[in-house]
């Protein structure tokens, strides 16, 4: 595994392992009518750390399984935070794994 997959996949168990800890980590997948969503983050129909557990972090990973090009940027901690300070909760290590996991891409 060449060292930004590796890299993009620690990332990637850090955030599920963070999603865990804020008992957000779902075990039952939304409908394939909530995922199928076309607003952004899927907001019409998901919450944010839904949007990032079945579309982020499985997209991520088939990425990284099929050796494909990551994403250079997605720039998601501000989505992040601004979804779970609205819901007054504490999103914060989140963010950060978010931003780190963007950073790393950005530089390749």
């Amino acid at each position: 595994m060449s060292d930004i997959y590796q890299v993009s996949s620690t990332f990637l168990a850090q955030i599920e392992a963070e999603l865990r800890a804020m008992q957000l980590w779902q075990v039952e997948r939304p409908s394939e009518q909530a995922l199928a969503s076309k607003q952004p983050f899927c907001l019409d129909t998901l919450r944010f750390e839904q949007w990032l557990q079945f579309i982020f972090v499985e997209r991520m990973m088939w990425l990284i399984d099929q050796r494909q090009a990551l994403p250079e940027q997605f720039g998601l901690a501000p989505m992040c935070e601004e979804s779970f300070v609205a819901r007054g909760i504490d999103g914060r290590r989140l963010s950060v794994l978010l931003k780190r996991l963007d950073e790393a891409l950005s530089a390749g």
